[in-house]
C-alpha cells in the first residue's frame, strides 16, 4: 500500500544518525509487503508507548486562516423589525495528521510532537484550541442569524522514528513521515482568527414555525 511505500526500516545500528538512517535503509534487502507494518500500527505503538518513538526534523508551514464553521446556536427572527440579541459562542478546533486521524489534546501523540518543535524553534505547540465568547448579533425579519468562526491554521511536518527494544516486523527501527495540520496562535504569520455574524431567509416551514405555540414569540433559538 501507498503508506507501506513510503516507509523505511533498518537494524539497530541506524540510531547514529540521519545520514546512516538513509544509506543502511536503502542497502538493506527490502521487507515482503505481508511484513510490513502499517502506519496506523506504528502510531498506535507510538501511542502506547510500545514503541519509543520521537518526532523528527519539524518544519513549520506558513500559517493560513482556517474553514468558517458554525459555533453558535441559530436564532430565528419572526417579528416585522430587525432584532438584537446577545449569542455565546464556543469553539474548539483540534488537530489531523496526514491520514486525517485525530491526534488528541495532552496524548502522547501531541506531546512527543510538542517536545520537538518546542525544541526546535523554542515555543511550545498545541494540538487543540478552544475558545469562548459572546456577539451581539442582529437578524433581520424573517431571517434565521448564527455565528461562524475560522482559526488561524498551521502544518508541522516530520519524520516519525520508532525504536523496539525487540525486533518488530524484523526491524528495531522504522520511518514514517507525516504532516500534522492543527491551530496555531492568533496573529501568527500575520494571520488572525475571524468571526462574523452570518444569516439566511427562513424557510417556509421555518415561517410556520413562528405562529407555533402561543404565536407571540418574536423570536426564538435552536440549538444546534
Amino acid at each position: 500500500m501507498a503508506n507501506n511505500r513510503r516507509m523505511r526500516y533498518g537494524g539497530r545500528t541506524l540510531a547514529l544518525s540521519a545520514a546512516a538512517v538513509g544509506i543502511v535503509a536503502a542497502m538493506a534487502a527490502p521487507a515482503s509487503a505481508d511484513d510490513q507494518p502499517t502506519r496506523a500500527q506504528l502510531m498506535t505503538d507510538c501511542a502506547s508507548g510500545e514503541g519509543k518513538c520521537t518526532f523528527n526534523e519539524p518544519q513549520l508551514g506558513k500559517a493560513y486562516l482556517g474553514n468558517f464553521h458554525r459555533v453558535s446556536d441559530s436564532l430565528y427572527n419572526c417579528s416585522t423589525s430587525p432584532a438584537t440579541q446577545s449569542m455565546t459562542w464556543s469553539d474548539t478546533v483540534g488537530s489531523t495528521d496526514s491520514a486525517g486521524v485525530s491526534v488528541t489534546a495532552g496524548g502522547k501523540i501531541a506531546g512527543i510532537i510538542d517536545l520537538s518543535v518546542t525544541a526546535t524553534y523554542n515555543h511550545t505547540w498545541s494540538s487543540t484550541h478552544s475558545e469562548t465568547s459572546s456577539v451581539n448579533m442582529t437578524v433581520k425579519p424573517g431571517e434565521v442569524g448564527w455565528i461562524s468562526r475560522a482559526q488561524v491554521m498551521q502544518t508541522v511536518s516530520g519524520t516519525w522514528q520508532t525504536h523496539y527494544d525487540d525486533r518488530k516486523w524484523g526491524h528495531y527501527f522504522w520511518f514514517v513521515p507525516d504532516v500534522v495540520t492543527g491551530p496555531a496562535p492568533n496573529g501568527t504569520d500575520g494571520q488572525n482568527n475571524a468571526v462574523v455574524v452570518k444569516s439566511r431567509k427562513m424557510t417556509a416551514e421555518e415561517k410556520r414555525s413562528c405562529s407555533s405555540g402561543s404565536g407571540t414569540a418574536n423570536t426564538f433559538v435552536v440549538h444546534g
